[in-house]
């Protein structure tokens, strides 16, 4: 297979980007780094990184952006396929969606359907119309907000954004925990000053543990043709945060609920869909869609799914067959740096004993940065945080 296609990737200053950068350059193909800085972008460092770009800021200069993009597309003898490894890039793209693709290869066809499924309120909509549980949600501007918080949600609750990404930009945490009608005024209020939209729903009970994941690949006719399912052990912030040890776990009752919403939507390309069961009625309930390559897409690949790969064949007319993990690989996702904080927190929150930590760490695992085979990003990545400490 001669890959005259390159891929263009946007955002490598972090370990999604990397993976995705591996993930193609093993097979061969011309990988692009994009980013809007050179500082920090250790994911670029890959020997498996063919070209690296700098381009104006996705938010601060949008539409120098998306012209940045066109004229690099223009200039290649062959469509690039085009792969944001960040919400905030994702957004742009579905913007931009109808004018990028006269010039990149881009799995979404639907103008609009990625920032639907990303923002959380019509995500709700969108689930409640088709029959999936999501946690029960009360919105700002509701009658008798209040006493819906009191009667259906219930404290302790969450103060959710809409727009994930714009909120983690601001106050560095997904969410606010609140526990009660002053907390949650306050959280209304920083929320507000921020100008984020927000909502409040009920928190599903069980540890982090009852957090899963359905992950799947979806093709031009909107079918499911790859997927796996995983349980999250670990997350940071703890109890509201990304993975940082996650699972690959086989549970088809993943399958029946996500891949029906997905088809349903009409959703095309990699989607992960994280659920949450109740610890007491042993019900599911979406909690949110990534619709971007995620956190442990190095786990993916090592059970078996190179999610980058699958979406770059597709796009370039040379699909793969369709496969499914439909058994327990035990092996483990594992972000070191973040993890150690996690435990710490869960050690100090009486969550977690030490005991507990050790005996879950013997497993096979899929490292976020370090590959033997690709040293040099993990010195980077330690020389950046290095850095940083110094200057604190």
């Amino acid at each position: 297979m001669e890959n005259k296609n390159k891929a263009v990737i946007l955002g490598s200053n972090y370990y999604i980007g990397l993976s995705t950068i591996r993930c193609l350059g093993i097979h061969g193909i011309y990988t692009v780094a994009v980013d809007y800085s050179d500082k920090n972008r250790y994911g670029a460092e890959s020997k498996y990184c063919s070209e690296k770009l700098i381009a104006p800021h996705y938010r601060q200069n949008k539409e120098d952006f998306i012209s940045f993009l066109k004229d690099y597309a223009r200039k290649q003898s062959a469509p690039p396929v085009l792969i944001p490894c960040h919400d905030s890039y994702v957004e742009v793209i579905d913007e931009y969606l109808d004018e990028l693709k006269e010039y990149y290869l881009i799995p979404q066809t639907e103008k609009g359907l990625y920032t639907r499924a990303m923002n959380k309120e019509t995500l709700h909509r969108l689930a409640t119309e088709k029959g999936v549980l999501v946690p029960e949600t009360v919105r700002v501007n509701e009658d008798n907000f209040f006493e819906k918080i009191e009667t259906i949600i219930k404290y302790p609750c969450i103060v959710k954004p809409t727009d994930s990404s714009s909120f983690v930009a601001k106050f560095r945490r997904k969410i606010f925990k609140v526990n009660n009608r002053k907390e949650l005024e306050e959280a209304l209020e920083k929320a507000h000053n921020a100008e984020l939209e927000v909502i409040v729903q009920r928190i599903i009970p069980g540890f982090d543990d009852h957090m899963h994941t359905f992950d799947a690949y979806l093709n031009q006719d909107a079918k499911v043709t790859h997927w796996t399912t995983c349980q999250k052990f670990r997350q940071y912030p703890i109890n509201f945060g990304a993975s940082v040890y996650t699972g690959q776990k086989y549970i088809p009752e993943l399958y029946e609920i996500g891949a029906k919403f997905l088809e349903d939507i009409g959703y095309k390309g990699f989607a992960e869909i994280e659920f949450k069961k109740d610890a007491e009625t042993g019900k599911y309930y979406l909690i949110e869609i990534n619709v971007r390559i995620t956190n442990f897409n190095s786990l993916l690949y090592k059970v078996g799914l190179n999610i980058p790969y699958i979406t770059y064949r597709e796009l370039t007319g040379e699909p793969l067959e369709p496969k499914a993990i439909t058994e327990n690989t035990n092996r483990v996702f594992w972000y070191l740096y973040e993890d150690l904080l996690a435990i710490r927190d869960y050690i100090k929150t009486g969550q977690l004993s030490l005991g507990d930590v050790i005996s879950s760490l013997f497993k096979p695992k899929a490292y976020a940065i370090w590959s033997l085979d690709d040293p040099k990003p993990t010195f980077s990545f330690f020389k950046m945080m290095a850095s940083k400490l110094f200057k604190r």
